[in-house]
């Protein structure tokens, strides 16, 4: 939960006033935006449908880098990917959480993952993907997004140990390659990313 203590929640809804003007000013999408979209549907309907596996087996997961780690996270927690958006800082927020942005005027929680795992955040601009069941929950900000791929169960390793402690529940498996694999439902209900920001009116 985020309490008043330190933002300037006048500031913040001013600044997220002014981030849905400019938008809706530009209109809906620019030429290259409806480039990316357009090309991300074409990708996304020519992809060859995965083949039949016994559950389990397989599953289908985005490789990012954030805070200078690898992360996978299943592709069916990631909503969309956003290339660019601009975000409203609410200094003295936990440090999880990076600030707010506009998602087709609804307000979306934008966070870093490097102190969940006991790290210092890392100023990155890099693509934002957003998560959710059925709705965008939070945007995560990444330095890159690399690959949607296949993942054996059978060429996974256990979670590091010296995880446990800081973010245990969040890594179900790791890969050779030093990835770590989220747990997509772990992230999104765990504590230090829920936000109740009600009471300052942005909801």
């Amino acid at each position: 939960m985020v309490g008043s203590r330190g933002i300037d929640w006048e500031e913040v809804h001013a600044r997220l006033a002014s981030l849905e003007a400019s938008r809706e000013a530009e209109g809906t999408l620019t030429p290259e935006a409806q480039a990316a979209l357009l090309d991300a549907r074409a990708r996304a309907l020519s992809r060859p449908p995965a083949p039949e596996v016994a559950p389990g087996t397989l599953r289908e997961m985005i490789r990012f880098r954030a805070g200078g780690q690898l992360y996978a996270l299943e592709s069916r927690f990631v909503l969309e990917v956003i290339r660019s958006t601009d975000v409203v800082p609410l200094p003295g927020a936990p440090p999880a959480l990076r600030g707010l942005t506009l998602l087709r005027g609804e307000v979306l929680p934008v966070v870093e993952l490097a102190p969940l795992f006991g790290r210092e955040p890392v100023d990155s601009n890099g693509p934002l993907l957003v998560l959710g069941t059925g709705r965008a929950e939070l945007g995560v900000r990444t330095e890159e997004v690399q690959e949607v791929t296949q993942v054996s169960s059978q060429e996974l390793l256990p979670a590091p140990v010296a995880l446990a402690d800081t973010a245990g529940a969040l890594v179900f498996a790791a890969d050779r390659a030093g990835t770590l694999l989220l747990e997509g439902e772990a992230l999104l209900g765990d504590s230090r990313l829920v936000f109740d920001l009600s009471d300052e009116g942005v909801a």
